[in-house]
């Protein structure tokens, strides 16, 4: 019986961790421990421990006199809603949760195991970084994770919880993943902190404004959403992965639905605005499409001229990429650009089906946005939507003009379903810039400029020229657009799309 009691007494110190002070401590700011954010994310009961009495091996600087069974990491699988994830929480309470060789080969032994059995690998980073007293034995360890994000991309989705600091090497685990949420005062991210920012540089600076989950989800995108704490955080985590397939051979979960499909909104032949300048709210149309209205938005607060997304028609999970009129009218410009060729990329690496919307008047013009790369930027969402081979079904509500009518999912980038509400209008550019170059002659005559933009319009201004030469399959009644689309979803899936043998491609990066 001793070897029993042996069994619990040595679980009991490791479930402590750093012990109860350092718990109180992690309480105190409004964090929970590495175990309790594991139980919160994982169904109740499901979560099996890989490697609780695992402890470092360094023998630096008195080290081998501390040596915390679990190494400042719990690692292990359970369920979310019943289907199998990888988790591996760093415990800040043990020694910073600081990465040590053997709390980086925690790490890797569970994401080896979920790229081996085709499960999401949910890594909850709470760390003061690599450990110093192990020099270059944690930056390897560091690097032995790095190999595992990037092999595992595109295999099985990656999600990152940030719950603490993550700084230096640190951060580039989490953005490799496929998604990061960031929590609100008590999380943050930077390669270098504010102490050496000030050395450097001599810019004063605090951790939020450098790293905060503020900084990250409006300025710099590195996050994709931001909660008020711990619990909020882990709770939309379980509600992204119920959207998600489990692996790339998979397909995402088909949940009961109690929408009719054939539902009809009326509401929507009177979204668009008769003046053509006028916005509207995209979101409108995203929700009264979905099943039950769930529209799951990514990046939300970040690039708002462009909306992306999951909902599910069916019961089935669509990607959904929407230029948003409210914002900039809806133009494309190089935080748009590569918000949502990242999206449409993810998509397409796990089979879910792509839906645009679109009401796009260009791209935004301007010095800055030429300087910073708008044409190699732009070019990754037409690289993006053109590679992927998923069923991709493209709604034009108002405007499509010039390239960006081609970048959004067009015809001529193996769109499968282009739709299009008679309220929509492609052509090259607005009927005023259109007449102004044609009829350059007339310029001084402000009744012939009228008349010449007024035929224009009556020619353009109308999705028939496009549906005419076949660029659009069909022009739909706006208050029929779920069914429509939903159909043509259902007779995507069975598609099938084959391009010619490469290593990979060179996307515009």
């Amino acid at each position: 019986m001793d070897v029993l009691q042996e069994l619990e007494t040595r679980r009991k110190a490791a479930r402590l961790g750093g012990g109860e002070k350092r718990i109180a401590a992690q309480h105190r700011k409004g964090k929970l421990t590495a175990r309790e954010r594991v139980e919160l994310l994982l169904d109740d009961g499901s979560f099996e421990e890989f490697d609780m009495f695992v402890a470092h091996r360094c023998t630096d600087f008195g080290m081998e006199n501390e040596r915390p069974a679990g190494d400042g990491v719990v690692t292990g699988w359970g369920t979310i809603n019943g289907r199998l994830v990888y988790v591996f929480s760093q415990d800040f309470t043990v020694m910073g949760g600081s990465v040590s060789e053997t709390h980086g080969q925690k790490i890797c032994k569970i994401m080896d195991m979920a790229i081996q059995n085709g499960a999401p690998i949910i890594g909850i980073n709470d760390s003061g970084g690599a450990r110093i007293q192990e020099g270059v034995a944690s930056l390897a360890a560091y690097g032995e994770v790095f190999q595992r994000n990037i092999i595992a991309s595109g295999v099985v989705p990656q999600i990152s919880l940030i719950m603490g600091p993550t700084a230096g090497g640190a951060v580039y685990s989490p953005a490799m993943t496929d998604f990061i949420f960031m929590v609100k005062d008590s999380s943050y991210m930077f390669v270098t902190g504010p102490d050496v920012v000030k050395t450097v540089t001599n810019e004063q600076v605090t951790a939020e404004e450098l790293g905060g989950a503020s900084t990250h989800t409006k300025k710099s995108s590195v996050a994709d959403a931001a909660f008020e704490n711990d619990v909020e955080a882990l709770a939309e985590a379980r509600r992204l992965v119920d959207f998600l397939p489990l692996n790339n051979r998979d397909k995402s979960p088909v949940r009961p639905f109690f929408d009719d499909v054939s539902r009809v909104e009326e509401s929507l032949d009177t979204l668009v605005p008769d003046n053509p300048n006028m916005p509207y709210d995209m979101k409108e149309l995203i929700t009264k499409l979905a099943d039950e209205g769930d529209f799951y938005e990514i990046q939300e607060e970040f690039a708002k001229n462009i909306l992306t997304g999951f909902i599910r028609l069916e019961g089935v999970t669509v990607g959904v990429v929407a230029n948003q009129p409210m914002v900039l009218a809806g133009c494309l410009d190089i935080d748009a650009s590569r918000k949502a060729a990242r999206f449409v990329r993810f998509c397409d690496a796990f089979e879910i089906p792509i839906l645009s919307l679109v009401d796009v008047p260009g791209f935004l013009p301007g010095t800055s946005q030429e300087y910073g790369g708008v044409i190699k930027h732009g070019a990754k969402l037409l690289f993006a939507y053109g590679e992927a081979t998923v069923p991709k079904v493209t709604v034009i509500t108002r405007k499509a003009y010039g390239g960006a009518y081609v970048v959004m999912a067009s015809k001529h980038l193996r769109g499968d379903f282009n739709y299009a509400w008679p309220t929509s209008e492609i052509a090259v550019m607005g009927a005023k810039g259109a007449t102004e170059i044609i009829h350059r002659a007339d310029l001084d005559d402000p009744e012939k400029i009228a008349k010449h933009t007024q035929d224009y319009e009556d020619r353009f201004a109308n999705p028939f020229v496009a549906a005419e030469k076949g660029v659009i399959d069909e022009v739909i009644m706006p208050q029929s657009t779920r069914k429509r689309v939903c159909r043509a979803f259902a007779s995507l899936r069975t598609k099938k799309t084959h391009t010619p043998w490469k290593k990979h491609d060179n996307i515009p990066l």
